[in-house]
């Protein structure tokens, strides 16, 4: 299809939140999100970056744009986070993350870093903002997944096991347990004759800064500087990227997932992506479900 950002509508009197949203995907989606009148705040684990992020989209169009500190690594921030937010919410983008830190690392609570913050911490954030999302007429929540996911396995619900920790596959896991998260939310809603939508897209490949991060690749000498350039050469832009993630906010259908059509999914216009077998396997879904609530001791109160 052809569909791009100029194609969003008004969400004029709409609340939004995107995880991440200070740089990258992140960024585009508040960016676009807040030009078309929603209330945008963004949620980030170093508030003054947020601070100067929203500052550069005021400066380009910009209207309400928030910044409030949110670490999902830390299901403490994520609760403060939660708590903190007392009015309906219409959109949550589960957008933030973190790719193939070289060495194994552990989030505050413990757990593997990638499927700590990439799945736990947005199962955490998804179930403790539920009852304000409930509180909208048409709520959504968008989370984002990747073309790595086609890597992902069942051992996914071994997602804190730090013996033989290999990067990529922790990294596709996550990414995995993000679909297989957003799918089974929808099932979830469905089962309850809830009117949420919950959706995935993914962005393709795009010269963002999840590779430079230093939780992720880019803690190895060098990376932070070489990248950027070469991400520029190599991949889409970062405003392309988020093209899928908008149509999801704005059009897409419940359980579905976006993404790029070209090259493998790495670019292009949008359409819906493939997903992996073990993706749309629901009794998978199901032990995730069970398992991520108990590990992050979060319910989903659909009352």
């Amino acid at each position: 299809m052809t569909w791009r950002t100029a194609d969003l509508p008004s969400f004029a009197g709409r609340t939004a939140i995107v995880t991440g949203g200070n740089s990258g995907i992140g960024w585009h989606t508040a960016a676009a999100l807040a030009r078309r009148g929603a209330e945008v705040t963004i949620a980030c684990r170093n508030p003054e970056a947020g601070e100067r992020a929203a500052a550069d989209m005021r400066a380009v169009g910009g209207g309400d744009i928030r910044v409030a500190p949110l670490d999902l690594a830390d299901l403490a921030s994520v609760r403060s986070f939660a708590d903190a937010w007392d009015r309906p919410l219409d959109v949550l983008v589960n957008n933030a993350g973190v790719m193939t830190p070289p060495r194994y690392r552990e989030t505050v609570d413990g757990f593997e870093l990638q499927f700590g913050t990439n799945h736990l911490g947005h199962v955490a954030l998804t179930g403790r903002l539920l009852p304000r999302l409930r509180a909208s007429p048409a709520p959504r929540v968008v989370t984002v997944s990747s073309i790595a996911h086609q890597r992902g396995r069942p051992d996914v619900l071994d997602g804190n096991e730090s013996g033989g920790y290999q990067p990529e596959r922790a990294y596709a896991n996550s990414k995995l347990a993000n679909l297989l998260f957003a799918f089974e939310l929808q099932r979830q809603a469905e089962l309850n004759d809830s009117h949420l939508v919950s959706n995935a897209a993914h962005p393709g490949v795009s010269a963002t800064g999840l590779v430079t991060s230093d939780q992720g690749l880019g803690s190895i000498p060098g990376v932070r500087q070489l990248a950027p350039a070469m991400l520029r050469v190599l991949f889409q832009s970062a405003a392309a990227g988020a093209d899928p993630i908008l149509y999801a906010v704005a059009e897409a259908g419940p359980g579905s997932y976006t993404g790029p059509q070209r090259l493998r999914e790495s670019r292009g216009r949008i359409g819906p992506a493939r997903t992996s077998r073990y993706a749309r396997d629901e009794v998978l879904a199901a032990k995730l479900w069970d398992l991520s609530r108990d590990l992050t001791g979060v319910d989903f109160s659909w009352e």
